[in-house]
């Protein structure tokens, strides 16, 4: 089977658009899941629905991959699930280094959809040498002193930090010089990273914060519509504060 080292997905050099990219995996989880009912076709519009986006948009990013479906019939289930997935490059085998295994990396560790989605979890990373040979998810923790040689001997070119902030660009900096050429990123800081390094950065504290912006946003329209300012606007706007044509500010979150 191929390793990721050797083999790259095919979407960059056949010109389909970031935007495309990321939406591909949320086809192949609806796809996934049509297969596993064992349902044979699907229309644009039950699986932009499923998918979470317009249907229009859906037969655009399919004509991108020279699907366009059969009129009246829809499109075949298990032959889109194929073919995203070799545009996605998970008809490989991609080993990936988890580095870190604190509580989240080892809740990484145990998740059990890595292997049928195309990637092994060839090796557990983690500094302190007391959790050196411990085994998470069934697999023996490994110290940092062992990073490089690791990458080389399997072919790593996926790395996952789970380390502290303060870890993170180091532990970065040994995966890129090591030969590691894409980074999931779940530490609290920006990776500086060199031209040909791909980053991709999960903050779970920022999501919940802009979930959070739209709460206060529809707590506001809902108090505006009873004519009743909401608590925090409330709190933080004054009489005297007036705008240049004599109106009280609106006041954003910060």
């Amino acid at each position: 089977m191929a390793t990721g080292r050797t083999h790259r997905p095919a979407t960059r050099s056949r010109g389909i658009p970031e935007a495309t990219v990321a939406r591909l995996p949320l086809y192949l989880r609806a796809l996934t899941a049509l297969s596993e009912r064992s349902v044979p076709t699907v229309s644009s519009e039950e699986l932009a629905a499923a998918a979470g986006v317009n249907s229009a948009k859906l037969r655009k990013d399919f004509s991108y991959l020279g699907s366009y479906g059969t009129r009246g019939v829809g499109y075949d289930v298990e032959y889109l699930v194929y073919q995203i997935s070799r545009e996605l490059g998970l008809t490989q085998d991609w080993p990936v280094v988890i580095v870190g295994i604190g509580n989240l990396g080892a809740a990484l560790a145990n998740y059990g959809g890595f292997a049928s989605r195309g990637f092994r979890v060839a090796a557990l990373i983690d500094a302190d040498p007391g959790m050196a040979g411990k085994p998470v998810a069934g697999i023996p923790v490994q110290h940092t002193d062992e990073l490089e040689k690791i990458i080389e001997d399997d072919g790593v070119s996926i790395g996952v930090i789970a380390t502290p902030a303060g870890a993170a660009q180091q532990v970065c900096d040994r995966l890129v010089a090591a030969g590691v050429t894409s980074i999931l990123n779940f530490a609290p800081t920006v990776l500086n990273v060199p031209e040909g390094v791909d980053v991709r950065k999960v903050d779970l504290s920022i999501e919940l914060q802009i979930l959070a912006f739209h709460e206060q946003r529809k707590a506001g329209e809902e108090a505006a519509v009873d004519g009743v300012a909401p608590p925090s606007v409330a709190r933080k706007q004054r009489p005297t504060e007036q705008g240049p044509d004599g109106d009280v500010p609106a006041v954003m979150p910060a």
